[in-house]
Formats: C-alpha cells, sequence, structure tokens
C-alpha cells in the first residue's frame, strides 16, 4: 500500500456510535447470550464479570489454554495491557469481546459447553424468520437460470440482493426489530446505493466467460440468516449457469460477531433449504449440495477471520490461497473495516487505491454500519451529513465497489 495509513478508530472518541456499542450494547448482547442459553451457574458468573468489566477494566488475558488461538490472542492483547475498552482501538476491542463471550461460555473447553454456539437459537430465529424472502431469492435464480441469454441482467440483480442482505445483522439489530433498515421497493434499494460498480463487475466476469476462461470466486462471507441465502444464491447462479468455475467461501472458525457465519452454519443453511417445502428453495439447495459434493463449492476457513488484524496483516498462507481467486467478494461492514484496516481514510480516499496490497480483484458489497467509508464524492458527504446524520451507522446506505 503506497497510502500512508491513518489513526485507528477507539472508542474513546466521544458521543460516536463506536462508543454507544462498547457501552451498551456489547452488555446487551452479553445478556442475551445468558436468557437464551442453558448455562452452569459459573459460566453465567463468567458472563455477568465480562458485562462488569466493560469499559472501564483494563483489557486483561484471555484465560483459556485449551484453544487453538491462544498464543495468537497474547500477541493481539500484549499492545494494550493497560487501556481500557474505550481506550484500545475500536476494531481490536470487538473481536476481543467476542473471543471473551467464547472464553466465559468454555466454548473450547471439552465437556458439556465444548462446541456450543451462545448464538445458535438468534441464528436460527434469523433463518426462519426470512424464509419468504429466501423462497422469494431462489424463484428468482431459478427463472434467471432458464433465460441465459440474460446473465448480465440477472448479476446485477442478484449481486444487488445480495448486497442489501448484509442489512440482516443480529449483532447490530434483535432479530425482528422494529429499527432494522429495509428498503420498500427497488428504487429506493438504488437510491441508497452511495457507489455502485455493479456492471463493471459483471462485465468483468462475463469477460472472463467468454474467454473461455471460468473464474473462481471467493467469498469472504459476513452473517448466516438470510445475507447466507444471498450468497447461497448468488453462488448457485454463478455455478449452474456456467459463468463460474469454482466458488469458496472463507468462514470463521468459531462462532463470533453473533450472526457471522461458519462452517456449521453453512451446513445446516444448505440441509433447511434442501427440506424447504418451497419448491424453488428446495431446487436450490439441492443444485448447491451436489457442487459441494464435487467440491466446485468449497467451505474454507482460517483463524485470520477471528482475528483483529487488518487485512494487509493476513498470512502469507491465506494470501496465496486468496490470490488463486478471479474475484474476491467481501461481503457486509466488518469484512469492509477490515479491508481498511478500521481507520480514519478520508472518505474520498479512492477505494481501489486503499485495497491494492490484495492478492486479486475484488468487489465490496457493504451495507455502512460503522464510521468507517472510502471512495465517495465531496458533494456526496455534505448531502448525507445534511440530510442523514447517522448515515454512516444506521444500515440504510450501501456501497458496491470494485477494484479490479
Amino acid at each position: 500500500m503506497k497510502l500512508p495509513i491513518p489513526a485507528p478508530l477507539r472508542g474513546a472518541e466521544a458521543d460516536t456510535f463506536t462508543h454507544y456499542t462498547i457501552t451498551t450494547r456489547f452488555p446487551n448482547i452479553a445478556r442475551r447470550v445468558v436468557a437464551e442459553n442453558d448455562f452452569p451457574p459459573q459460566v453465567v458468573a463468567n458472563l455477568h464479570s465480562l458485562i462488569n468489566d466493560i469499559p472501564h477494566a483494563r483489557i486483561r488475558p484471555l484465560n483459556d489454554p485449551h484453544a487453538p488461538d491462544t498464543a495468537d490472542w497474547e500477541a493481539y492483547i500484549a499492545p494494550y495491557r493497560r487501556q481500557n475498552w474505550l481506550e484500545a482501538p475500536w476494531f481490536f476491542v470487538e473481536t476481543y469481546f467476542y473471543r471473551r463471550i467464547l472464553e466465559a461460555s468454555g466454548y473450547f473447553v471439552f465437556g458439556e459447553m465444548y462446541d456450543l454456539d451462545p448464538y445458535a437459537k438468534q441464528k436460527q430465529l434469523g433463518l426462519k424468520n426470512s424464509a419468504k424472502a429466501t423462497a422469494a431469492l431462489s424463484r428468482q435464480v431459478d427463472v434467471w437460470l432458464k433465460r441465459p441469454a440474460h446473465r448480465r441482467e440477472a448479476l446485477n440483480a442478484l449481486l444487488i440482493a445480495d448486497l442489501w442482505g448484509n442489512q440482516a445483522d443480529l449483532s447490530m439489530w434483535l432479530d425482528a426489530d422494529q429499527e432494522q433498515p429495509s428498503h420498500a421497493n427497488e428504487a429506493q434499494a438504488q437510491a441508497h446505493i452511495l457507489v455502485n460498480q455493479t456492471a463493471d463487475v459483471t462485465a468483468y466476469l462475463l469477460s472472463l466467460t467468454a474467454k473461455k476462461k471460468k473464474p473462481r470466486v471467493a467469498f469472504l462471507v459476513d452473517n448466516a440468516g438470510f445475507e447466507l441465502a444471498g450468497d447461497l444464491a448468488l453462488s448457485d447462479f454463478l455455478l449452474s449457469s456456467g459463468i463460474a468455475a469454482s466458488v469458496s467461501f472463507h468462514l470463521k472458525p468459531h462462532p463470533t460477531f453473533v450472526s457471522d457465519a461458519t462452517v456449521k452454519d453453512v451446513r445446516q443453511t444448505l440441509n433447511d433449504l434442501t427440506a424447504a417445502e418451497n419448491t424453488a428453495v428446495r431446487a436450490m439447495g439441492n443444485r448447491l449440495q451436489a457442487q459441494l459434493s464435487r467440491a466446485r463449492l468449497c467451505l474454507l476457513e482460517d483463524w485470520f477471520w477471528t482475528s483483529p488484524l487488518p487485512m494487509w496483516e493476513m498470512p502469507a498462507s491465506l494470501r496465496a490461497q486468496l490470490g488463486k481467486a478471479d474475484l474476491l467478494i467481501s461481503k457486509g461492514d466488518a469484512n469492509y473495516r477490515r479491508l481498511l484496516g478500521d481507520r480514519h481514510w478520508p472518505f474520498t480516499t479512492p477505494f481501489e487505491e486503499i485495497v491494492s496490497y490484495l492478492p486479486a480483484p475484488l468487489l465490496a458489497l457493504r451495507t455502512s454500519k460503522s464510521e468507517v467509508m472510502s471512495g465517495l464524492k465531496a458533494g456526496q458527504i455534505a448531502d448525507l451529513d445534511k440530510n442523514d446524520p447517522d448515515w454512516l451507522a444506521n444500515g440504510k446506505w450501501g456501497v458496491v465497489q470494485f477494484a479490479p
């Protein structure tokens, strides 16, 4: 990266969404984890201790000797041992909070709590409540697959659908929460896309296919639930239409950020799709299961995705793996923040210049839920600040940014 790297966001910056998240949302998430799980008394006590630590206790090392990432977290925590939750960098604090929930619940300790997803009920409810939307998306895929002459139009539509699937985020809004954003119609959805390079990435993919080079597509996956259904629908179309040679999903190795998807979540979602009453949903599930069995759909995980590191510090092994892709599709706000290092970039900084360190072309599909942004025009920023002061974090605005 040739650009000078700005300072990271910190929760101590008063009156920001970040400050509110640390002081209010984090404790509420931990309380919901207690309420939704039949934990033994010691786990409940551990979680209440975590709640009491926020926000003024000092960052402490993990007490999780059985976990595979303990040594990594010792290194991540070391620079911030003398800081509290508001003083340490925000992206570190957020990943640390969710890692502390696993420590408190005994996720890595062999016994009754081992491998127990503390957010399982919320994920299941999110998928159940989005059944109608998933059925509509599956029918759309079914229609597009029968119209091979309209692949460009199909890709454009499915990419936009996948963008707005990111509005469903259980770390931001409780399931069925009245405040969760949505757009009433296609015109409204289009009007809320701040940068829309859908046509550019569609042209790029179809140009590869036209040259008899079917692209390999890699998703940097974000949330389970309806957003994951959108990722699967787009993948189904890419594979079943013959546009892509393969699709890989890069997933979290353990539960985090409430609704972030793991390999187990994807397999459960595929099972639910294949068992659905809706014919189109069931057909999509069966096609995807077949692609999975043929290794054209691959489910991968790496501990980097649950670290607090910026994307430019990815390990060499992951960089080599991602470098085999012809297109990376980064989903969601947290991945976008990782791409930008969760830094105070001027909002007009060209997106493609920031992510020039990546080993493959990148498409970012992101609904904005945090105070990090790039690639905008000065006039846009002034209008947004005037007409929607909370535009950066309210989930109503999105970007489709392509860095070829």
